[in-house]
């Protein structure tokens, strides 16, 4: 499922070239992927279009906005022939947007206002500080894991970023938040915030089908040090990386590095 990283990427790539056009025809074949009604968009003119966690929000000149979830095989692309996964498409004067969907998982809905799902989404979480975030998790009594996927908690994280993100930062993904010292808090955001990062720089990670509008891969996947790495050596202590269920997800750490709580076994 494309994460932060990706719509980030996604949305860097399409702002620059969109922003200011006008909607010439709109065409949503594939009811499934529709939030409420098909949009009524042909003549609007997008004014902005950004991330909010995972999804995609193409700001149109009504006041109204497109809110695409790319669910778990979405993608956006520009300018391509329409094929058998082709589940909506706008047109533009110049320009021709599409999103492809093989599993039909994600949706796209016509929202104003705080409607839609955006808007019960928790903090940004690049746009955190060391204060802000101890407020956010004081009293917090989830499970790392658990919090971290939690989209009305922390925006934009999935299973990739927040076992790379834990595994960095040293923490069992079944500890507690509110067991956690001070110390371990803070080093958890920074590990946050320096995953996603560096997956932005790389440009997302592609797994199995994730790919920028215009068709290209991101590299993040190159440097996963446990995500989907089970056997393989921890390049930090040399410990084989184990997979275990936490947050009923498949997750993936290193059993010396990120020591487990009592009571706890593989």
């Amino acid at each position: 499922m494309p994460e932060l990283p990706e719509v980030e990427t996604i949305v860097r790539a399409l702002a620059p070239r969109l922003t200011g056009a006008r909607i010439a025809a709109a065409s949503f074949p594939c009811a499934r992927v529709l939030r409420g009604p098909a949009p009524q968009v042909i003549g609007r003119v997008i004014d902005d279009i950004r991330r909010r966690g995972k999804f995609v929000l193409f700001q149109l000149d009504d006041g109204t906005r497109l809110e695409v979830h790319l669910g778990m095989t979405g993608a956006l692309l520009l300018n391509r022939d329409p094929g058998p996964y082709t589940r909506a498409t706008l047109s533009f004067d110049e320009q021709c947007l599409q999103y492809d969907d093989i599993r039909q998982f994600g949706r796209i809905e016509h929202c104003r206002g705080q409607s839609g799902r955006s808007g019960v989404l928790g903090p940004e979480p690049l746009a955190l500080d060391a204060q802000t975030w101890r407020e956010h998790t004081a009293g917090r009594r989830g499970k790392l894991k658990l919090l971290l996927l939690n989209q009305s908690y922390l925006a934009g994280l999935g299973n990739i970023y927040c076992d790379e993100a834990l595994f960095r930062a040293r923490l069992h993904p079944d500890r507690t938040m509110n067991n956690l010292q001070s110390a371990e808090r803070q080093r958890l955001l920074q590990s946050v915030q320096a995953v996603l990062s560096e997956a932005i720089a790389c440009h997302g990670s592609s797994i199995s089908d994730y790919v920028d509008p215009d068709g290209r891969p991101g590299s993040f996947q190159e440097r996963h040090r446990v995500y989907g790495r089970q056997g393989h050596p921890c390049p930090r202590c040399g410990a084989a990386i184990v997979r275990i269920l936490s947050a009923q997800r498949g997750t993936h750490l290193c059993p010396i590095c990120q020591p487990r709580s009592a009571g706890l076994r593989y």
